[in-house]
């Protein structure tokens, strides 16, 4: 035996022979045997890795032209009621749209918020008055992500857009910024213009937006292409869109897909401020009667566009756009006006072909709070849902309208019956031509342009004006009738220059014999028209205070600035000479009402339409 074994054979026995003195196993030779420890067990296999999921879903919240109306506009929205027939649902203020969307978000965490333009310009006073600040940050608290503007973003010209969405406190127009937030912080979301291009080629906001979401690993993108119209430097005043020219919105659009498709965009959505009209109710999926400018924008788009987000007519609808096209299936949408209805739209994006397989949408009633109107009460109903205010936005608005109060209140005047803005055959309205008397009292002395002709343009008039029980005016309502700053020119026209303008109601621009855009002329003017006369001699019988005008007659004319640049494609105001700056449009208004309480509203008799 080798030596090393003995100690280990010698300590084995004495292990042996203690186990067999304490009773250990019961085997007839005292052996116990040796019995391995059993081996540990194999781990359970790792689970299989999630599958991909095949699609992700996601939801578009989109709202338009909002229009900076922070408290609710006393509108309601005439919606099917459960038990047949309709029932009006009072809609809208910025506190409740901000719940509305927080709400919508909350179905789904892969969602986006959108604005399709004009969320400020011909706004009510409360934001108006503060050069729409209120609008900008209680649309930051709604936290939304892209906002396409639109042509009244414009109103204040482009510096004053831009300094909406950088901040500041930088002075580009009569009224004071930052009155009550003297940090001014500017959009926390995107603003696009894909089709608004400055001289050296590039655009004024960014052409697109991306947002990625993801799902149990997958991950999909959708692209937003954000425009206005390419109408927009006839409809505002030139002198703010100076530099910058409107492109084709199809061609523009069409142009960027190859480029968002080679970024990975597996959706596109096109958000553009332009619109159509349906004959139909606000979530009708019919889309009967769909027309407008906005069919051949449609026409023209790629067919890869998944989604149009429309707005500008202030009309509200949801179309299967290859219904109508089957070459074009788009989802058109758009959530009618002043935040009183949000588009709710879904998209299903199959994460294999990275296309969209399934998008639906509906338009919902932003319902808040009850009001008043005349004798009726639009009350809340339970038929739809009803949502709070949101604090933070609420308090927002709180604030403005402490600071606004004694303003807003306070009485300039009485009328003996309301002036509305209701055309009568000759498209003359009461309002429109008070609003010129007022005009032209403001300019007609000497020192103050001599002026002897005012005209005011109808799309400037944005509110009736009705005087209470007791016949009284206040600011807040002369504000909201004329909100947009402009000031009086006076110029120098001939008879014939004056003419060819009146002709431009016909055939310029927009402007149709179908659907002119007339003038208000002050009571000094009379003139007639016959839309069955040829285009440019469809103006006569032109008299100034009765007598009969000549074309080489000379004439004091006042307008607001917003005309006297060539707005609302009356170019023709760019020839008169001689031109003179006035006071803000409001103050003339205000002071015409107070000098004259109580002020008869004028008739509608000053144009004569002829067969």
């Amino acid at each position: 035996m080798h030596a090393s074994l003995k100690p280990r054979l010698a300590l084995a026995g004495i292990v042996l022979a203690a186990l067999s003195a304490c009773g250990g196993n019961d085997n007839s030779n005292g052996f116990i045997p040796f019995i391995p420890s059993p081996a540990p067990a194999p781990a359970p296999p790792a689970p299989p890795p999630p599958a991909t999921p095949g699609s992700v879903d996601v939801k578009l919240i989109a709202f338009n032209d909002l229009h900076g109306n922070l408290e609710p506009p006393r509108l309601s929205i005439t919606a099917p009621a459960k038990s047949g027939g309709t029932v009006a649902v009072p809609a809208g203020g910025a506190a409740y749209l901000a719940s509305a969307i927080a709400s919508l978000k909350a179905k789904n965490e892969n969602n986006a918020v959108v604005s399709a333009g004009d969320m400020i310009g011909a706004s009510p006073l409360v934001s108006a008055l503060f050069l729409d600040e209120p609008t900008i940050e209680a649309v930051n608290e709604m936290k939304i992500d892209f906002n396409a503007v639109g042509n009244h973003e414009f109103d204040k010209g482009q510096t004053e857009l831009l300094r909406m969405k950088n901040g500041g406190c930088a002075k580009n127009t009569p009224l004071e910024p930052c009155r009550v937030n003297k940090a001014f912080p500017g959009a926390n979301f995107g603003f696009l213009a894909a089709n608004t291009v400055k001289t050296d080629g590039t655009t004024l906001f960014p052409a697109t937006g991306m947002r990625t979401f993801t799902k149990d690993g997958a991950t999909v993108k959708v692209a937003f292409i954000g425009m206005t119209l390419k109408g927009t430097p006839s409809i505002v005043t030139p002198s703010g869109v100076a530099g910058l020219s409107f492109k084709d919105e199809a061609d523009t659009a069409n142009a960027l897909i190859p480029q968002l498709k080679a970024q990975g965009a597996d959706a596109i959505v096109v958000v553009v401020h332009e619109g159509g009209t349906t004959t139909v109710g606000y979530n009708d999926k019919s889309c009967a009667g769909l027309s407008g400018d906005i069919l051949p924008i449609l026409d023209k788009l790629d067919a890869s566009v998944d989604v149009v987000i429309s707005g500008h007519t202030h009309r509200s609808y949801i179309c299967d756009y290859g219904k109508t096209n089957p070459a074009k299936p788009f989802l058109l949408t758009s959530a009618g006006q002043y935040g009183t209805l949000l588009t709710d739209i879904n998209l299903t994006i199959d994460t294999r072909t990275r296309k969209v397989t399934a998008k639906s949408a509906d338009n919902v009633i932003v319902q808040g709070e009850a009001y008043t109107s005349g004798a009726n009460t639009i009350a809340l109903t339970d038929q739809y849902p009803a949502f709070g205010k949101n604090q933070q936005v609420a308090a927002l608005i709180s604030q403005y309208l402490s600071i606004a109060a004694p303003l807003v209140q306070r009485v300039v005047g009485t009328l003996s019956g309301p002036a509305t803005r209701t055309q009568t055959a000759s498209r003359e309205s009461v309002l429109g031509n008070l609003i010129a008397d007022a005009q032209l009292d403001a300019t007609s002395a000497s020192n103050k342009g001599g002026a002897q002709i005012a005209f005011m343009n109808p799309g400037g008039v944005r509110a009736d004006l009705v005087p209470a029980g007791d016949g009284s005016v206040t600011y807040g309502q002369v504000f909201s009738v004329q909100p947009f700053g402009n000031s009086l020119v006076v110029k120098t026209m001939t008879g014939a220059q004056i003419k060819a303008v009146l002709e431009q109601q016909f055939n310029s621009g927009t402007n149709t014999v179908a659907s002119p855009r007339v003038l208000l002329p002050s009571r000094s003017l009379s003139y007639s028209y016959s839309l069955s006369a040829p285009a440019g001699s469809r103006i006569s019988s032109m008299a100034l205070n009765g007598t009969a005008m000549t074309d080489g007659t000379s004439y004091r004319v006042t307008m607001n600035s917003f005309l006297s640049t060539g707005g609302d494609n009356f170019t023709v105001f760019n020839q008169g000479t001689d031109t003179l700056g006035g006071d803000q449009d409001v103050d003339a208004l205000e002071a015409y009402i107070k000098a004259n309480s109580p002020l008869a509203p004028p008739a509608t008799n000053r144009i004569t339409v002829l067969p």
